[in-house]
């Protein structure tokens, strides 16, 4: 069964024609191109931030206008690419993107889970304020996908991130997910990573 299928026919605003592109489920799928070309609009028309036209869009077989916009929206999970932490420890950085859902704070062993998925191993109390720019990138990845329940669709997950630790951390990712969407800008991890490349053009 196809995870997403979008038509010639999709477009953005008149400036971004989209190619078919059809992802399978259960496939790792890479959305590559360069700047311009409308990877991360992409990515916000699946996940509904941004509107489609009527019938260019299907998510499992179906429009995606069929499904209702919020749950849609928790089912695929868009992570952004800008990284956003609060000053505080990286536990109070779960607990404020938790209760803005309104959800329950998950355990400390469930957040230490995730925080190892981004291959990051520091304590919940440790501060943000002192991390460096590819930490903070994972510690703002972990509280995201804490919150997948289905699909996963990242943007640019791993710019912040060395060669040899965003190899890891979609390795990782790939193991647990089973079919996330990332958007690349560049090979970040990816070289002979295996999965489904789409690469759109300007």
């Amino acid at each position: 069964m196809n995870q997403f299928h979008t038509t010639a026919n999709l477009s953005f605003m008149d400036t971004i024609r989209y190619p078919e592109i059809t992802i399978l489920q259960r496939s790792f799928t890479f959305i590559t191109g360069k700047s311009g070309c409308g990877k991360s609009t992409y990515l916000k028309i699946l996940n509904r931030s941004i509107p489609s036209q009527k019938n260019t869009v299907f998510f499992r077989e179906n429009p995606i206008t069929d499904y209702e916009i919020l749950p849609y929206r928790r089912q695929v999970l868009l992570i952004p690419q800008t990284v956003y932490l609060i000053k505080g420890s990286i536990l109070d950085n779960f607990a404020f993107y938790y209760e803005n859902r309104q959800e329950p704070v998950p355990s400390e062993e469930r957040m230490k889970f995730f925080l190892s998925l981004c291959s990051l191993d520091m304590e919940l109390h440790a501060s943000c304020d002192t991390l460096s720019g590819g930490e903070r990138q994972r510690v703002f990845l972990a509280v995201f996908l804490s919150f997948a329940q289905d699909t996963v669709l990242l943007d640019e997950p791993t710019a912040a991130l060395d060669d040899k630790t965003a190899e890891i951390v979609m390795k990782n990712l790939k193991k647990y997910f089973k079919a996330p969407i990332s958007r690349q800008h560049k090979n970040d991890g990816t070289a002979g990573f295996g999965g489904v490349y789409f690469n759109l053009y300007v």
